[in-house]
């Protein structure tokens, strides 16, 4: 996927007295009085600022924040506070701008935070008016947001078509770097981790991946679903039955090409979701009626280690039990801590989605990893195979 970088315009020298536009993402989470909780998007941000002052631009960033109803902002939704912290973070004086598409007055070496551009109407369905008045604002459009690459619209699709000039802020141009060399680029064997809780919400990404991969790797409420699909009892646990004949079919595929799709072996039961739940770790044919699936046996991990130790790239999406409990948590730990062994190993690894980031943190791997992709939405649209229409849209300027 080639794309043109700011990278790439920095060193030609086309920034000095630009007006650049950088469509960043931080959208990030807050408290009750609006205070930033934690600030990685923030900190993923700053290069691309940094990178466009050093050219010698002046640089508007624009970003998204929550789901407002467009044309009616709120102070919850403004976008204020979050820049009042961004700008503490760089270092540097900055200007919030709550009025702005009208006009935007920045000179070389200034940087202005722009409010929520989802406040203004007609950015979710890209209107082809507003992305004009947008374009009239700046000389360079940057697409710094791989979180809301999947989404076609005003500030990430319609605006990199209008602009001037558009081109891939520096998080933007990693994500699709990593993307590619997991994907497209991968050294094999190549094992992907497919965990959750819902065959449904992963199909794709399951059929897209199972031709890719050499092993696939299910875990949590869409193993049990692969479970039922080999006939086996798994009494109250998550499951969907109407999807046991979409799995048959990635197993089928899986089969017939040589691959892998390993099952569980062993199993962390329960009678229910709890903190104080009793639980008792048993063999698959030992499942009682009234006990549930929460985690994957010791066994298992043990088997799954196997396949991670040799693999030269991993994919990783979906814890493998519930653990945000301490009683349910040790097979996610356990493969969160071989994924980041077949990384110093040599192994390229790529962590994705919230749930998964969130396991990474918990269990103290995050910067054991080779990559953390910081997109949710469009990280598994990606793996979906689909086309990331602000990732296109700059392809398209490239050619």
């Amino acid at each position: 996927m080639k794309v043109k970088t700011l990278e790439e315009l920095v060193n030609e020298g086309a920034l000095e007295g630009k007006r650049v536009f950088i469509r960043a993402d931080m959208n990030v989470p807050r408290d009750a009085e609006g205070n930033v909780t934690d600030d990685h998007r923030l900190k993923e941000s700053m290069p691309a600022v940094k990178m466009a002052l050093k050219g010698g631009a002046g640089v508007m960033v624009c970003s998204h924040l929550g789901r407002p109803k467009e044309g009616e902002l709120t102070e919850q939704d403004s976008l204020a506070k979050v820049a009042e912290t961004f700008g503490n973070m760089l270092g540097m004086p900055i200007r919030f701008e709550k009025d702005w598409l009208n006009g935007v007055d920045v000179k070389p070496g200034e940087v202005v935070i722009l409010e929520n551009c989802r406040g203004n109407v007609g950015e979710k369905k890209n209107d082809p008016e507003l992305v004009k008045k947008m374009a009239k604002l700046c000389d360079v459009y940057v697409n710094d947001a791989f979180g809301t690459a999947h989404r076609a619209q005003a500030t990430t699709d319609g605006l990199a078509r209008e602009a001037e000039v558009a081109c891939a802020g520096p998080l933007l141009a990693k994500e699709i770097k990593a993307l590619t060399k997991a994907v497209a680029e991968a050294k094999r064997p190549l094992v992907a981790i497919v965990g959750g809780s819902k065959v449904s919400t992963k199909l794709t990404i399951l059929k897209h991946l199972a031709p890719l991969v050499d092993t696939l790797i299910v875990g949590g409420g869409i193993a049990n679903t692969f479970l039922l699909a080999e006939g086996h009892h798994i009494g109250t646990s998550l499951a969907e039955p109407a999807l046991v004949g979409e799995c048959k079919e990635v197993m089928k595929i899986m089969k017939e090409k040589g691959g892998h799709l390993p099952l569980p072996v062993d199993v962390v039961v329960a009678h229910h979701i709890g903190y104080d739940a009793g639980f008792r770790i048993c063999d698959l044919d030992d499942i009682e009626a009234d006990e549930m699936i929460l985690d994957i046996g010791p066994k298992t991990s043990k088997m799954l280690a196997e396949y991670l130790k040799d693999a030269k790239t991993i994919i990783w999406n979906g814890p493998v039990g519930v653990f945000e409990m301490d009683n349910f948590k040790e097979g996610t730990r356990d493969l969160a801590e071989k994924v980041a062994e077949a990384t110093a190993n040599g192994a390229f690894t790529i962590v994705g989605g919230g749930d998964t980031i969130a396991a990474a943190k918990a269990f103290k791997v995050a910067d054991k990893v080779s990559y953390i992709s910081t997109g949710g939405g469009a990280f598994l649209e990606f793996l979906e195979g689909k086309t990331l229409p602000a990732i296109a849209a700059l392809q398209e300027r490239t050619k």
